[in-house]
């Protein structure tokens, strides 16, 4: 995701000398082509977030649109307030890149898991969240981001992620979900890297005669919420699947349109519950000891449809 996100940026920084890239000190590998062909928009803040942030919004309010850029909890937690006072309140055109969302530095254990970011971010007044599922929807999500006023928030897996779409997804545009797989018997929704799972999980369900349909949210605020009453309403399970706590995050977003919508379906929300992880490992390996990888996400869909 890391590098189709650096391919989509450099693209727009040919073309817009008054966009500014400032890193937290890290991803120098993947951000060295960017930083060698653009480098009077590319800045190394060094390890000092609030600092960066702060940065990021003066920047801002000379005119210039500004992404900041760091791994998982650093971008957003240790300097949540400058994001809320100085770019959020302001409506600047900020844009806050978190490289490393759920698990994906698993073996660095719970000061380096991402798992409330989503619903942080998400309560701040005036900011936008995005949540591509994979490099395919990143590629769309990137150009969309620059374009959208004010601030947002980027949540990207880390490197080496398969493309789950199979074509190039093109004319996309906020907050549209993105349909992977075509059923009838439940609906599956996910939002960001978790994708492959919810993917894999409509594959084995498929393979015991149950047709899910899979939906993909590359925006989760504002939430397509056309598409969700529409699902809510043709569908008697509806379950949703993040790498993020269920507490305030994507679950809870889709179920504040079903509950207005009173369409009276059934919402499972799988995702981390309200509590840290004591364990490390993986990523793989967290999402399966929290159920949420993709034999997890089938064996508990059976189960429900079975109720």
């Amino acid at each position: 995701m890391r590098d189709a996100f650096v391919r989509a940026l450099m693209e727009r920084a040919a073309a817009d000398p008054r966009l500014v890239l400032i890193t937290g000190d890290l991803g120098f590998g993947v951000l060295r082509p960017f930083q060698e062909k653009f480098t009077a928009q590319y800045i190394n803040a060094g390890i000092a977030e609030q600092a960066m942030t702060g940065m990021a919004a003066g920047l801002a309010m000379t005119g210039r649109t500004v992404l900041t850029y760091s791994i998982g909890n650093f971008p957003t937690f240790r300097c949540l307030e400058q994001i809320r006072n100085d770019c959020a309140y302001h409506e600047l055109n900020v844009k806050i890149v978190c490289v490393g969302g759920g698990f994906v530095y698993g073996p660095l254990g719970m000061s380096h898991h991402a798992t409330e970011d989503i619903s942080v971010l998400r309560a701040l007044p005036g900011v936008t969240v995005f949540t591509p599922g994979d490099p395919s929807e990143v590629e769309a999500v990137v150009p969309v981001m620059l374009d959208t006023p004010g601030t947002c928030y980027l949540r990207l897996g880390r490197g080496g992620e398969p493309r789950v779409h199979t074509s190039r997804i093109t004319d996309w545009k906020a907050p549209e979900a993105l349909t992977l797989m075509e059923g009838q018997d439940v609906a599956i929704l996910s939002a960001g890297g978790i994708l492959t799972q919810a993917v894999g999980a409509g594959e084995e369900l498929l393979r015991c005669g149950i047709h899910a349909q899979v939906m993909s949210f590359p925006c989760l605020k504002p939430l397509d919420v056309k598409t969700v009453s529409e699902l809510g309403r043709r569908f008697r399970h509806v379950v949703t699947v993040e790498e993020n706590t269920v507490v305030g995050g994507f679950g809870s977003a889709v179920a504040e349109v079903l509950a207005e919508e009173g369409s009276g379906c059934r919402l499972h929300r799988i995702g981390m519950q309200d509590e840290y992880s004591t364990i490390v490992g993986t990523q793989q390996y967290l999402r399966a000891c929290y159920g949420m990888h993709a034999q997890g996400i089938c064996d508990r869909i059976i189960k429900w449809l079975e109720e």
